[in-house]
């Protein structure tokens, strides 16, 4: 991916070397099983975001906070995310304002260990993920790490995948779907929950092949193996990927973020075609 001496976004809160703890109990356990709790639960196929709003609610208000000492400002990974946030910040200003709409560009939190967060606590194990309650994308950059040791998914272009995904969540969020569907789901049972939840994935790596389409047609970014990078990517995080390698059979009625054939479907959907219109998982059923 070409990115280098691009324009950074101003958009990214820098909280590492800041150590966040809970502590106190809630309910018989404590906030650190609660998360270990989401921690698992992610690895059988559940989305951590919905998780995340519910433990939320219920976590204590107590929080330990650590200062170590924070990486430089300026050192390359940050410099990447900065990068790739600010080719979305300008994909979607333009496409909202082609559509006759505002685009309020999200936050996006570069955290150690943990991170406490409008939806809740969490810790870096269960990844990168969006909060719709603050509008605000959250990674540990030591994912980028484990998406090549863990999924063997490796390149620029992967991690800049995994960016425009959560992007895709808050693109989501302006245009009112997250908010739909938290209320369809708050009256389904757990299967049509999980019907939905997959959709909401799906058409967040949709998003993501989007935003790459015309990133690409606006600014040249992509070099020879991008995609492929990126299709390799959705293809690692796919449910009945996590579930074969976490619990050795796969389990299709648990997918809440869709098989691998169907992440790299619709990120080539995307990619291909460019527009809302081609990302439609709901099938205008929203």
């Amino acid at each position: 991916m070409r990115w280098r001496g691009e324009r950074q976004s101003d958009n990214v809160e820098d909280r590492r070397g800041v150590r966040v703890s809970r502590g106190a109990k809630v309910g018989g356990i404590s906030g650190l099983g609660l998360v270990a709790i989401v921690v698992v639960s992610l690895l059988l196929g559940v989305d951590p975001t919905m998780i995340l709003q519910q433990v939320g609610q219920n976590l204590p208000s107590s929080t330990t906070i650590e200062e170590s000492a924070q990486p430089a400002a300026n050192d390359d990974m940050r410099n990447f995310v900065a990068v790739v946030l600010a080719e979305t910040e300008d994909v979607w200003n333009e496409q909202f304002t082609r559509a006759g709409r505002s685009y309020q560009e999200p936050k996006l939190v570069l955290f150690s260990g943990a991170v406490d967060s409008a939806c809740g606590f969490a810790q870096s194990a269960m990844g990168p993920f969006y909060c719709p309650a603050d509008h605000k994308v959250y990674l540990d950059l030591a994912f980028f790490n484990e998406l090549h040791s863990r999924f063997g998914a490796s390149g620029d272009f992967a991690q800049a995948y995994i960016i425009a995904h959560e992007v895709g969540h808050h693109v989501q969020t302006q245009l009112g779907i997250i908010q739909k569907v938290s209320q369809l789901q708050a009256r389904s049972g757990a299967a049509e929950k999980n019907k939905l939840n997959v959709m909401l994935e799906l058409q967040a790596d949709c998003l993501a092949g989007m935003w790459a389409h015309q990133a690409q047609k606006k600014r040249d970014i992509l070099e020879e193996g991008d995609i492929e990078e990126a299709l390799n990517a959705a293809s690692a995080v796919g449910d009945d990927r996590i579930q074969k390698k976490t619990q050795g059979y796969v389990v299709p009625d648990a997918f809440t973020h869709g098989s691998s054939a169907q992440r790299v479907s619709w990120f080539k959907r995307g990619f291909e075609q460019g527009n809302f219109q081609a990302c439609d998982t709901f099938n205008a059923s929203l």
